[in-house]
């Protein structure tokens, strides 16, 4: 690998973990209303959305509504950098820039090898988000890691949850991305006079304003949910098993999980609980990220555009 390519390697993974790590904190109160609502907490499983906002404020303190997030932003720098950079690998072994299946497996591949590097970091921050203020298992990210590898049964319970994240993970980012680049170029293609700038790229190519990234990374975002969340659910429930003896039900497996969240409370509240707030976290943060990784491209110098001859 030459000198420019690692180059562009180290702006590549610099620009997804910023863009992962703007995306996650701008909705960061919704992820962890998002986490109890998911485990059904009994302080907040009768509530709505903004109300239990409202009460996490209310009981614990305004700050509480950030809890997990610096374990979140430990996981999301490398998962978002991993993430990013791999799709730019793995779109140019597989022809994304033109071909929809490329588009569609360079970014389930990313997914998959983002999330592989870094999942014990998303179980460490399920846990800590989990926990009401006065009834604390952990205190802290290192606790938690050590508490759960000593008393779940090692490298493997940290990785609990796994199957149902890389079964979700392969439609969710698949979608993600190929929904994006397609939104991207159908609005550069069929309205470049309203949604491009006069901006233009070293190689020529137009570039999408700041409005409609966020447009198009709002509608890859909602319609990839749509498809993935049922497993997001279940991760959640495996993540948060030994929690309580209540849930430790669901720490048998991803098929056992799913089925039990089916028979005890249905698909719409079971299986697609906590969907409305997810809707209203994935499409912001999916905008987010997008726009944050393509923004931070076009001011490291790395071209962002595209020909709308070529594609």
């Amino acid at each position: 690998m030459d000198e420019h390519s690692v180059t562009l390697l180290m702006k590549s993974m610099l620009s997804g973990g910023v863009a992962g790590m703007t995306a996650k904190t701008a909705v960061a109160p919704l992820d962890r209303i998002k986490i109890l609502f998911q485990a059904q907490s009994s302080h907040y499983k009768n509530l709505g959305v903004f109300s239990g906002l409202r009460k996490i404020v209310e009981i614990e303190k305004f700050t509480s509504l950030y809890k997990g997030n610096s374990a979140q932003m430990v996981r999301i720098f490398p998962y978002a950098a991993t993430q990013f950079t791999s799709f730019e690998v793995y779109k140019k072994l597989w022809n994304g820039d033109k071909s929809h299946i490329g588009k569609f497996m360079s970014g389930s591949a990313a997914g998959v090898t983002a999330v592989t590097l870094t999942y014990p970091l998303d179980m460490i921050r399920s846990r800590l988000a989990f926990q009401i203020s006065g009834q604390h298992v952990y205190t802290g990210i290192f606790n938690c890691a050590g508490t759960i590898f000593k008393t779940e049964g090692g490298v493997r319970a940290l990785y609990r949850g796994f199957a149902p994240t890389i079964c979700g993970m392969i439609p969710y980012a698949g979608l993600s991305f190929y929904c994006f680049e397609t939104f991207k170029y159908l609005c550069m293609y069929h309205l470049p006079e309203y949604t491009t700038s006069d901006l233009k790229t070293n190689s020529g190519g137009l570039v999408l304003l700041v409005p409609y990234k966020l447009l198009c990374g709002g509608l890859a975002g909602a319609v990839a949910q749509t498809f993935s969340y049922p497993l997001d659910v279940t991760r959640r429930r495996m993540q948060l098993a030994h929690m309580n003896e209540s849930t430790k039900r669901f720490g048998m497996g991803m098929l056992q999980t799913l089925q039990i969240i089916y028979k005890e409370n249905g698909i719409s509240k079971g299986l697609y609980r906590g969907m409305s707030i997810n809707y209203l976290r994935a499409i912001p943060m999916v905008a987010v990220s997008f726009s944050t990784y393509e923004l931070m491209k076009q001011m490291l110098n790395m071209d962002t555009g595209i020909d709308i001859k070529t594609g």
